[in-house]
């Protein structure tokens, strides 16, 4: 069975979608229709951009959405999914690709969740940091007992794991986890605490227009960030993806319960090759590769 996945905020870079912009009359017309529908030239700084102006939220979530959701459009019959699964935003990705969404209304809420991200970042000076080599529940207990408010945010792949919060709390932590064992706690050049509860301004402003944007039955399951397991009913879809924001990616459990549901071959769709690593660290048996044209 093949599972589609789609990566999340880091893997922007210049030229991004230029080539299916360039080789593919629909995909001209849907990178034309983003244009139109958040106000600016996007398409201008993803394929022309520098890599700090491709580094904003208002722009990186968006440009990295229209590159995987484009390019699953332009593939045709040869995207059949049985199941999707996306990293944090492109979460939003996979359920444009899955029918869930409907392709303007993923973009308007992708640009709407940056810019509630951006905002409740300006509120809390806050951060995320890296952790290397050490078991999951080891990094939440010295997180539970650091003062402040810091929290796993990503299981990535066993033995590593992503902690968020408050710059403070962050700072105490990684030292904490050092001590521990760990082989890297490395500070993450992030804009603010995503996938903490620190997020909750978003959250609350991201729930209103997830509850009022159109979700219909999705044409295959998603393994969705907060329940890890196959989701296929509209309203539980929407509960989850309002939930994301604050709640933890747990990446690895979603790709262990799809390798449990039948996923032999997982196809990564849009920038960069992240998430094939990450499967390859999960289950080194699996089957990865790239989606191209």
């Amino acid at each position: 069975m093949k599972a589609y996945l789609f990566p999340g905020q880091g893997a922007q870079f210049s030229g991004m979608g230029l080539d299916l912009y360039e080789s593919s009359q629909r995909a001209k017309e849907l990178f034309t229709q983003a244009n139109e529908t958040l106000g600016f030239d996007i398409t201008k700084i993803m394929f022309e951009g520098t890599a700090d102006q491709l580094k904003e939220t208002n722009v990186t979530q968006p440009a990295i959405f229209l590159h995987s959701t484009i390019l699953a459009e332009v593939l045709g019959t040869s995207f059949q999914p049985d199941m999707v699964a996306g990293h944090s935003l492109g979460e939003i990705s996979a359920l444009v690709a899955n029918r869930t969404i409907a392709f303007n209304d993923g973009l308007t809420l992708v640009y709407k969740r940056a810019l509630a991200m951006q905002k409740a970042c300006e509120l809390t000076p806050s951060t995320m940091a890296a952790v290397l080599g050490l078991e999951d529940a080891i990094v939440e207990e010295i997180c539970a007992k650091t003062p402040g408010i810091v929290v796993a945010a990503n299981y990535n792949c066993p033995g590593q794991l992503v902690i968020s919060g408050d710059i403070e709390a962050v700072g105490l932590a990684c030292e904490a986890l050092k001590e521990a064992g760990a082989r890297r706690a490395l500070l993450l050049p992030v804009g603010g605490a995503f996938h903490s509860p620190l997020m909750e301004p978003a959250r609350e402003e991201l729930a209103l227009a997830i509850s009022n944007t159109v979700f219909t039955a999705p044409a295959c399951p998603i393994y969705q960030n907060v329940s890890t397991h196959a989701v296929t009913d509209p309203s539980e879809i929407k509960e989850n993806l309002i939930s994301q924001l604050t709640a933890p990616v747990k990446w690895t459990q979603s790709i262990q319960h799809m390798i449990q549901d039948g996923a032999t071959k997982f196809i990564e769709v849009g920038p960069g090759n992240v998430l094939q690593g990450l499967v390859k660290k999960i289950n080194r048996e699996s089957e990865t590769e790239k989606a191209t044209l």
